[in-house]
């Protein structure tokens, strides 16, 4: 099938348009400590996920990407049936993630964009499942309680990771020091860095959202190998930067303003649990959420400092989203899926 074929195009152009939600959302509340705490500018920003995110993308994104694409729905079982019916599955999915996280971004909601594609995807499990197509057990149940226990860990691991390293700093540093000020000026350079590491992990984990999907599509039209093509994750790094440069400021706002006070060291120990158990899943093949272990670890800090300097009613309409996202994306997946039957696509 040649690339310029219809579905291989509306394929592409649905993963590039998930991939630049994923920059706009995702990205955005990744990087948005380094704003909120003064540390970086939005400018500043943009360049350092340029560059690390593409590159977490490009050189650690195969794994994550695998298993979004082939470990939830089987999709080999389905290609045998109708290659058609996994790259129509997997536009639907794409669609269905990609608008829930639309909406999130205009409302300022830093929600999961892996909660999202990993709910439409199991959405169109379901609708293959319904049809006959598959039987429901042949779903990936083991591979889904993975994921899901993983999404439970991380902002907890988070927490109490960024709640253990900013307690370190502010009793050995902070309270011992003569101006604590000029030590947070210095932090500036810490949390440049730990911006770099947090961007190459996002990239290393959250492009499986956009390409995963994308990929395991056109590997059904026989347009892809046994390997993610490097276009394919170029593509997905790509997108993220431009999201994040276009519509990021959104969820910058709410991640780096509204949760709790950052300063530098505070965004500092928040980015460092962050990026730590972002790489930790990535390297097992788990698709985490960048969102939830960013959330936990800005609440760590925050309790770090009293429960008083935490915003609880931010956390609370967070935390309402990413309930109901998982169903919303299958539901809104299974919907669009089987709407592309009906018509005979």
């Amino acid at each position: 099938m040649s690339l310029f074929d219809p579905l291989v195009l509306l394929l592409v152009a649905a993963g590039l348009y998930m991939a630049w939600n994923i920059g706009a959302n995702d990205l955005a509340n990744a990087m948005g400590t380094s704003v909120g705490s003064g540390a970086l500018s939005i400018k500043q920003v943009i360049i350092i996920a340029g560059l690390f995110e593409f590159g977490g993308a490009i050189l650690f994104g195969k794994r994550v990407t695998s298993t979004i694409a082939k470990g939830i729905v089987p999709i080999d079982s389905i290609s045998i049936i109708d290659p058609h019916l996994v790259a129509i599955g997997m536009f639907a999915a794409i669609l269905a993630a990609s608008f829930w996280i639309t909406l999130a971004t205009f409302y300022n909601l830093p929600v999961s964009t892996t909660h999202s594609i990993v709910g439409a995807v199991l959405g169109f499990g379901l609708t293959a499942a319904y049809h006959g197509i598959i039987g429901y057990s042949e779903i990936k149940w083991a591979v889904l309680t993975k994921i899901v226990g993983s999404w439970l860990v991380s902002p907890l691991l988070g927490a109490i990771i960024a709640y253990i390293i900013f307690s370190l700093i502010r009793y050995f540093i902070l309270q011992k020091a003569d101006d604590p000020y000029n030590i947070e000026k210095k932090f500036v350079i810490f949390q440049t860095m730990t911006a770099c590491y947090i961007a190459f992990a996002h990239g290393s984990n959250d492009v499986a959202n956009a390409v995963g999907p994308l990929y395991a599509g056109l590997s059904s039209l026989d347009m892809a190998g046994i390997s993610v093509p490097l276009w394919v994750m170029a593509l997905g790094g790509i997108g993220m930067v431009i999201g994040l440069a276009t519509w990021g400021y959104r969820v910058i706002e709410t991640i780096g303003t509204r949760i709790t006070e950052l300063t530098p060291t505070r965004g500092f120990s928040a980015e460092f649990a962050t990026a730590s158990v972002v790489v930790l899943h990535s390297y097992s093949s788990l698709p985490i959420s960048t969102t939830h272990t960013l959330v936990g670890s800005v609440i760590g800090v925050g309790l770090a400092g009293g429960l008083a300097a935490v915003d609880l009613s931010v956390i609370g309409k967070i935390i309402v989203s990413w309930v109901v996202t998982v169903p919303v994306a299958a539901l809104t997946s299974a919907l669009i899926f089987a709407g592309l039957l009906g018509v005979g696509i």
